[in-house]
């Protein structure tokens, strides 16, 4: 098969996007909180369907029934932890209640970054093939105590190669079918590109600040591939200093002189930016793609992670 280059793009637009975001908004307040898993659900279907490969949309088939049921479950977990804490701290020992409700939350972050992978990529599908994610729990709550504890004992130094670890193992585990992406990014160098990107951002008085955010795509993107037997499609980012200074400002004019509402408008411009600026070159025939990945609809993880309010991509 001839080597050859391959098309992601992002078409969604500012004002659709926009009217779903109101709809959920009112939806959600009226209902008091309940309508949130349909509206994320929504916006999820939405944004997938506005994304492609080879002019092939991607498909979100998480539903909002799936996502309520997890919701349900993962606000159980939180109150159980706040009830479990605030009995305790009643206790003449409450320092513990704190020490174990702070320790229990931590526990929750690799179960809810697992979780998380497993739904999000079981509901995504592209030309009729499943996604999915084959991580082993307990490697990866293993590999996150060990990173927070290194982090711990070094003052912070070792944070770099906790992420770094932590995303190679995630995104090493992620696969279309029978392909599966690599990924090689390492802690020395994430340490070296945030170190440069501090001192110099700091000595530019900000302005370094946009190639900083340039370098720190580049090495995630670059670093990113997509393998299947001998074939390989590999991905390199196009994105400029400058092009990173143009969408960040203009970003944060939209949203200061609306008072927020340009927020859809900053979405879709952010992410028609990040589709735009990937090369994908390679000799990976997606046509002789098979239906490996299984179906999994416990969304707790996926809700947990929105309590938590970290990204899904670490």
């Amino acid at each position: 098969m001839n080597y050859q280059n391959y098309k992601l793009a992002y078409s969604g637009n500012g004002l659709d996007y926009f009217r779903i975001m109101v709809i959920n908004f009112i939806l959600t307040i009226i209902t008091f909180g309940l309508y949130y898993p349909w509206a994320k659900a929504r916006s999820l279907q939405y944004m997938y369907s506005q994304t492609t490969f080879q002019n092939q949309p991607f498909v979100f088939t998480g539903t909002g029934n799936e996502m309520f049921k997890g919701f349900i479950k993962a606000f159980a977990i939180i109150i159980i932890c706040y009830a479990g804490a605030f009995i305790f701290m009643m206790n003449e020992n409450g320092q513990w209640g704190v020490l174990i409700f702070y320790g229990v939350l931590l526990l929750l972050v690799p179960l809810a970054i697992h979780g998380s992978y497993r739904y999000r990529f079981a509901k995504t599908v592209w030309s009729g093939i499943r996604f999915g994610y084959t991580g082993d729990r307990g490697k990866l709550i293993r590999l996150f105590f060990s990173g927070i504890f290194y982090t711990i004992i070094t003052l912070g130094i070792y944070y770099p190669w906790f992420i770094m670890n932590l995303r190679r193992y995630l995104l090493c585990n992620v696969r279309i079918g029978n392909a599966r992406f690599a990924y090689k990014g390492v802690g020395s160098d994430y340490f070296w590109l945030n170190l440069k990107g501090y001192f110099l951002t700091a000595i530019t008085f900000g302005i370094y600040f946009f190639w900083w955010q340039k370098d720190l795509y580049a090495y995630f993107i670059n670093n990113l591939a997509l393998t299947k037997d001998n074939e390989i499609m590999l991905c390199k980012s196009k994105a400029t200093g400058a092009d990173f200074a143009g969408l960040i400002i203009v970003n944060l004019i939209l949203l200061v002189f609306t008072l927020g509402l340009a927020t859809p408008w900053v979405i879709t411009r952010t992410l028609a930016f990040a589709m735009d600026n990937i090369e994908l070159d390679g000799v990976i025939n997606f046509d002789q793609l098979r239906q490996e990945q299984e179906d999994y609809s416990d969304a707790t993880g996926e809700d947990l992670s929105d309590f938590f309010d970290f990204g899904f991509i670490i």
